[in-house]
């Protein structure tokens, strides 16, 4: 599973990313669903850990750091919200 280890980027760095786009003005909710995992893409992901039970650690990953990334891009999204608007 190592391989897996190095190939996603730091939830932080994709969460900025996204942050980045939301700045710009991509609507909030379609940037909140790029992130997350559809449905239908979960119902695989299990699926294919009860066929291949070596390959759930890995969709746990996955499924974690998608939802980490998430955690991050929302408190990001929500500071922005709350705070005032600075003048400059």
């Amino acid at each position: 599973m190592e391989i897996y280890d190095n190939a996603l980027a730091e939830p932080q760095q994709e969460a900025a990313f996204f942050y980045g786009l939301f700045l710009r003005g991509q609507p909030l909710e379609k940037l909140r669903a790029d992130i997350d995992v559809p449905p239908h893409i979960l119902h695989r992901w299990q699926q294919l850990a009860l066929r291949e039970p070596w390959s759930k650690p890995m969709v746990e990953r996955m499924l974690n750091y998608r939802k980490h990334v998430l955690a991050i891009f929302d408190s990001l999204v929500f500071r922005e919200i709350e705070s005032p608007h600075r003048i400059q």
